[in-house]
């Protein structure tokens, strides 16, 4: 059976180029980045030129770059560093109801030990509101975390816009962003937009799961997570990942956003024709969400239940965010929407691999899955 995989938002297909770079420093450049001698030194090489070349797509200097273990150790380190290093200046956080369930548990618990976390609300389409926004926004405010790109629906928040409000109205405050969905998607300026935190993932863009990395503005003060170790000058001690990275690297190099944009854009269109000619379908994405990503519901069909009856076909989606194990959607509820349609919703996401094929067979899954479980 052939595979038609559009659940990329979750994980992509690491690529051949980047499965090579991470056999090459697991059995060649294997030695420890930090020992001194020929292999640690070459191993440190490949390390800094992957930094050099994530740092080249965020347009920002390597040294403000931090390998993680991917996007989740990247945002605890934001929330739990920002809260812990800042909580002299005030107590007051603020995050999207929409954000990613990395940082909006984060907030949770550090609401849970004293600090005033606010969840900033959203319009039907999944966007901040602002003057709700801006009535959070106070001088007690010490961090705002507001994502890029919602992993769910694509819908893009106004990043700089946010950026500029909140070291406008609360000077004090760290603003940090969520950028795992947008890395090498979109393009990404954090420092020229005034963001001071950026989190990123390697297997988003066909990179190796396990590896991530966290950019942090010049002046920008958290705490570290973790102790123990020189590396990264404490941020993120501990011996980095040199295979992980190296594959990190690879597929950043690798990643053409306005090539893939111009595969991503048509293949969208596509899908968005055909869905909107099947009976039963709604559309949860806004209309200028990210091309990658398209969220919709099947009326009468629990997601699960219209889910494993693609997989039989060979088609694999998701139906929210891969992360909640499919648990509803905090998402889709705090843009509104009505129970049924969280309940029959479907995440589509694309990747540079996929083609007009596994759209068709997609159509077909869901037409055949209509037919025969759907509650008449």
């Amino acid at each position: 059976m052939d595979i038609h995989y559009l659940d990329n938002s979750a994980t992509t297909q690491v690529s051949e180029s980047a499965a090579h770079a991470a056999l090459t420093l697991m059995r060649e450049n294997y030695g420890n980045p930090s020992s001194l001698h020929k292999l640690g030194i070459r191993a440190e090489k490949v390390i800094e030129a992957a930094r050099e070349t994530i740092a080249e797509k965020l347009s920002v200097n390597s040294k403000n770059i931090y390998f993680t273990s991917g996007g989740t150790e990247a945002n605890n380190t934001v929330l739990f560093g920002a809260a812990e290093a800042l909580k002299r200046r005030g107590n007051r956080i603020l995050v999207s109801a929409v954000e990613h369930s990395s940082v909006y548990e984060s907030a949770k618990r550090l609401g849970e030990t004293g600090y005033d976390v606010r969840y900033i609300p959203v319009d039907s389409s999944g966007i901040v509101d602002i003057d709700a926004f801006k009535a959070l926004l106070t001088d007690k405010t010490i961090l705002v975390s507001v994502m890029a790109v919602n992993n769910e629906t694509g819908a893009i928040q106004p990043v700089e816009r946010i950026a500029k409000l909140t070291h406008k109205l609360s000077p004090e405050a760290l603003y940090h962003c969520d950028a795992v969905q947008a890395f090498c998607k979109m393009p990404l300026k954090p420092k020229k937009w005034g963001v001071d935190l950026m989190s990123i993932s390697a297997h988003k863009i066909h990179g190796v799961k396990g590896s991530g990395a966290l950019y942090i503005r010049d002046g920008a003060r958290i705490k570290p997570l973790l102790y123990g170790g020189e590396q990264q000058h404490k941020i993120r001690p501990g011996t980095e990942s040199a295979p992980l990275i190296a594959a990190f690297g690879e597929a950043a190099a690798q990643a053409d956003i306005f090539a893939n944009a111009e595969h991503i854009k048509p293949l969208n269109a596509y899908a968005t024709e055909k869905l909107k000619a099947v009976e039963g379908v709604s559309f949860n994405s806004p209309a200028d969400a990210l091309p990658y990503i398209i969220n919709i519901s099947v009326k009468g069909i629990r997601s699960e239940t219209m889910l494993h009856h693609l997989e039989e076909s060979g088609v694999y989606v998701s139906s929210s965010s891969a992360c909640a194990k499919g648990k509803r959607s905090y998402v889709l509820e705090a843009m509104g929407l009505p129970d049924d349609r969280i309940d029959s919703s479907l995440r589509i996401s694309f990747s540079k691999y996929n083609t007009k094929n596994d759209i068709d067979a997609l159509l077909q899954g869901l037409q055949s899955g209509i037919a025969t479980l759907q509650k008449k």
